[in-house]
């Protein structure tokens, strides 16, 4: 296989690795960049709940290409067509929210191949992730650099959560506990004790079948005892969570005041 579709990223989780990201949300490549200088195993580009487009997501991957760190990007949905366009422009993980069965699953894993394994269309002569077909063989060797996550954040995921895992070509899942403490009945508050415990038996789970888990958690009181459940792929940031807290706290040693509290809500 050609070196340029090496996936460390894939290969980490593999080994058991635990990796850790900073989710981006700024939808700039100039913050972007910034953040790949910062030691993050891997950058969250998300194209669900930030202002996110193709040519954006394609301009991030850009600015982060020359840094070690691997980029995720996660789409707004499981639409095969927009996963073609993420892979063409050079996204090799995928991060797919609302995953709520296996059917669903192995759907995903069908956009992301080549016939006839899958139904992705065929495009590489134009495409980033070849470099506009100067990379051979590329339609034939691709599918072992990508890697696929899946995100169960809903209580009709949990209770499928063995089949999804299960399905060959599912390299990881990762458990949103923001979405699933609504869909538990305790709308914005991730940090209830049965959403809590529900994440971690999700993730014990995961780590049981084979597959890598992951989270997000922009708390250590939350992400540690995640990562000890065995999360091997955590966000334990948010970029502009980061930057709120940074501003308030140099504003308040002129102003005065208290240091910035964390955002109310969960992401």
């Amino acid at each position: 296989m050609d070196p340029r579709l090496h996936n460390p990223f894939k290969e980490a989780l593999l080994a058991g690795q635990t990796q850790l990201g900073l989710w981006l949300s700024m939808a700039n490549p100039y913050s972007a960049e910034i953040a790949a200088t910062a030691g993050y195993d891997w950058l969250l580009i998300d194209g669900e709940h930030a202002p996110n487009d193709v040519p954006t997501i394609l301009a991030q991957l850009q600015a982060v290409a020359a840094y070690p760190c691997h980029p995720v990007v996660r789409p707004v949905n499981d639409d095969p067509a927009l996963i073609k366009q993420l892979l063409d422009i050079g996204a090799r993980t995928l991060l797919v929210p609302m995953v709520d069965t296996a059917e669903q699953a192995r759907d995903i894993v069908r956009a992301m191949r080549y016939p006839p394994n899958g139904i992705r269309g065929v495009g590489a002569m134009i495409a980033r992730a070849s470099r506009w077909g100067q990379i051979p063989n590329y339609e034939h060797d691709a599918e072992a650099g990508l890697c696929l996550l899946v995100q169960v954040e809903t209580r009709r995921g949990l209770e499928n959560l063995d089949e999804i895992t299960r399905v060959d070509g599912v390299d990881g899942v990762f458990i949103g506990a923001a979405d699933l403490s609504a869909s538990l009945g305790y709308p914005g508050n991730a940090g209830h004790p049965e959403v809590r415990d529900a994440v971690s038996r999700a993730i014990r789970r995961i780590r049981e079948l084979g597959k890598a888990a992951g989270m997000l958690a922009t708390h250590e009181s939350f992400a540690r005892p995640y990562m000890d459940c065995g999360a091997n792929f955590a966000a334990v940031a948010v970029d502009t969570v980061l930057l709120c807290r940074a501003m308030a706290d140099n504003l308040a040693l002129y102003r005065g005041g208290p240091e910035a509290l964390p955002p109310s809500g969960a992401y």
